[in-house]
């Protein structure tokens, strides 16, 4: 899998978030984690089990106190990027848009935030064949398109094949790049199918090239919902798609709203994700975390039924908002499944005992109050963070215990390694936030018995520079998030050998037999505990190697107005439960 658009989001505009905290931080808006007021709850790792056809059937679990009608508003920054599913890779986007975008599989969030992989517009989450290499999905009956005209199993089968065509640019890669025969399909508007891609009735199965356990919940990333093939406008459908969903789009204003109403063709008890309340949902653009947050707070007309999908409580409300009992209460927190993590270039810091020295001398607990503190940081020991499922719980190089870095174990370890006074040069990307983080860092490891060089290197570039082979750094920052909540989305893409190129992700590149076999031993585990279980032992695994040090988990802050109910977390899409929520009374 290549550097994604999502995950290019993630680290670009969190990364600038995250400079912006810094702002609250000197100015004395937050405490470093010290009050009360600031203080997160730590994630835990995120059980999505596999649901049954049961629990595939639909409608949705209710949410207590829910009533129907009113119109429930949006206050984010920027527009969505794309409407067509096959171009959706922003994770935000796809919170949105589930609304009117169903896929094969999606996520059942009963009220209290539990997640469960169901069939969304299939009877169940899939059949499997081969140990993972041949996936079968049956379609409900009766689920209709707003058009009223029913969703067909050779609508499925053009959503799927629609995804190798050329104007498919900026969406998720994955059955192009794992259905057999996909290097060389060009799409289907030549009258030609995929062969791997099989119907019978009203079942279609997928045959890909090596067992992928995942492969449910690959398909509940919104990038795979379902096109019509009767209204497929090809590169135009992005402007206007069309929905099978609760909701249908009436209006659209490019940049500023876009108003869903209704489709009256919708049926909840085939719906086991979506529970549709409102009557309307009018998403609205432009507003900058600070306006929105200020909106929240005054909690006045139409404000008071609204609620943000990528906006958080701005940095400069921090205190304020969280300090406030009254307030907080309006306030959604979770952990966020990105790893911050430096990256260490294991072609030149090749000795495991220098990489041990970096991680013990790491400055967690400074670096965490220049961000701002807990209220929205949670300091990283592990590479899958505590929301992934495949998360285990270990702090190999103390910092729970000693977050402030211990520099004697680190000098020991350069000792032993004969590399007293070692030359490390890290890369960060330039902005007022990193330049301050370098400081701490430096000093940090300055202290430990390191020469420590920092290079500035400009944002747009940044993950080009790093992504090069014979790029100059032995360190970095960088960041990644899952496609999916499973291990293999974080483990596979950034530590298998097989992903080491010029472009790639695989930034530290390590390229460790065993790790690689591991990798390939636990991508083909179809039961969910023992996958689980196997990427956290994987996890350990490279960071025994000490490979890189993990840094930090964004804690997102997602604050709504006092009429707005049922505001719950999805863990599987890793947003705000949108298609939960409801207008109170």
């Amino acid at each position: 899998m290549s550097f994604s658009r999502r995950n290019f989001l993630i680290a670009t505009t969190v990364a600038a978030g995250a400079s912006t905290v810094l702002s609250a931080c000197s100015s004395g808006n937050a405490d470093g984690g010290s009050g009360s007021a600031t203080k997160a709850p730590q994630g835990k790792a995120a059980k999505i089990d596999v649901g049954t056809k049961a629990d595939s059937a639909g409608p949705a679990p209710e949410m207590p106190g829910a009533v129907k009608g009113g119109t429930i508003y949006t206050l984010d920054q920027i527009d969505f990027d794309h409407l067509d599913p096959a171009q959706i890779y922003s994770s935000y986007t796809g919170a949105g848009s589930v609304l009117f975008l169903r896929g094969l599989t999606g996520y059942r969030v009963d009220a209290k935030g539990n997640t469960t992989l169901v069939g969304d517009l299939a009877t169940d989450a899939g059949t499997v064949k081969d140990g993972g290499k041949t996936w079968s999905f049956t379609l409900k009956d009766g689920v209709k398109w707003e058009d009223g005209a029913d969703v067909t199993i050779d609508d499925v089968r053009h959503s799927f094949e629609r995804l190798f065509a050329s104007f498919v640019t900026e969406g998720p890669r994955y059955p192009q790049n794992w259905l057999e025969g996909g290097d060389k399909y060009k799409g289907p508007y030549d009258g030609k199918h995929l062969s791997s891609i099989e119907v019978d009735g009203s079942t279609i199965t997928f045959r890909l090239k090596e067992a992928h356990a995942d492969f449910p919940f690959m398909l509940a990333m919104r990038g795979f919902a379902i096109v019509p093939k009767k209204h497929d406008t090809q590169k135009k459908y992005d402007k206007r798609p069309y929905s099978c969903g609760p909701y249908k789009i009436q209006s659209r204003s490019v940049d500023k709203s876009l108003t869903l109403v209704r489709n009256e063709h919708w049926d909840a008890a085939k719906d086991p994700c979506r529970n549709g309340y409102p009557d309307k949902v009018v998403m609205q653009f432009g507003f900058q975390a600070l306006a929105s947050t200020d909106r929240y707070i005054a909690d006045s007309g139409n404000d008071q039924f609204s609620l943000s999908l990528l906006n958080e409580v701005a940095p400069e409300r921090i205190t304020k908002v969280l300090g406030d009992a009254t307030l907080k209460k309006r306030v959604l927190t979770q952990v966020d499944t990105t790893c911050y993590y430096f990256p260490i270039n294991l072609t030149r810091v090749k000795d495991v005992k220098v990489r041990q020295a970096l991680n013990w001398a790491w400055p967690a607990a400074q670096l965490k109050q220049l961000r701002g503190g807990s209220a929205v940081t949670s300091t990283a020991t592990t590479i899958i963070s505590p929301l992934t499922p495949g998360h285990v719980d270990f702090d190999l190089y103390g910092k729970k215990t000693k977050p402030m870095g211990d520099p004697e174990k680190a000098k020991a370890l350069l000792k032993e390694a004969g590399a007293e006074g070692q030359k490390i040069v890290i890369a960060f990307q330039q902005s007022d936030q990193a330049v301050k983080s370098a400081v701490t860092i430096k000093t940090a490891l300055t202290k430990a018995g390191f020469e420590v060089v920092t290079q500035q290197v400009d944002k747009t570039t940044f993950y080009s520079q790093i992504g090069q082979l014979d790029n100059k750094f032995d360190m970095f920052a960088a960041g990644w998030g899952p496609d999916w909540p499973a291990g293999y989305a974080v483990i596979q893409p950034c530590w298998d050998g097989s992903q080491i190129s010029d472009g790639g992700v695989n930034w530290s590149q390590l390229n460790n037999t065993s790790v690689n076999k591991a990798i390939a031993a636990a991508t083909a585990i179809t039961d969910a505990d023992k996958a689980n279980a196997a990427w956290g032992a994987i996890d350990k695994q490279i960071m025994e190697m000490a490979a890189c040090v993990p840094d930090y988990n964004p804690v997102r802050n997602y604050f709504y107005g006092s009429k707005v109910g049922g505001v719950i977390y999805n863990a599987g899409d890793t947003c705000v439960a949108i298609g939960k929520v409801f207008a109170k009374a």
